[in-house]
């Protein structure tokens, strides 16, 4: 199924788990981390139960510091 990841069509199984697609990435342990989808913000805790569907957008994000 097509999904976008920061704004990147990206083809992905379908019902992929989000902290899948994390891992995938490479940004499962990251820390400072932020997703959403659909402009809907993922909790840390849900990221292992929520499954993606067709369509979805998701914004990863990495908090950052700086000065």
């Amino acid at each position: 199924m097509k999904i976008s990841v920061n704004d990147e069509a990206r083809e992905v199984p379908e019902g992929l788990p989000l902290q899948t697609l994390l891992a995938e990435l490479g940004l499962e342990s990251k820390p400072g981390l932020a997703v959403a989808v659909n402009h809907s913000v993922v909790p840390a805790a849900e990221l292992a139960a929520y499954q993606l569907a067709a369509e979805d957008a998701v914004l990863i994000i990495q908090a950052t510091q700086g000065g």
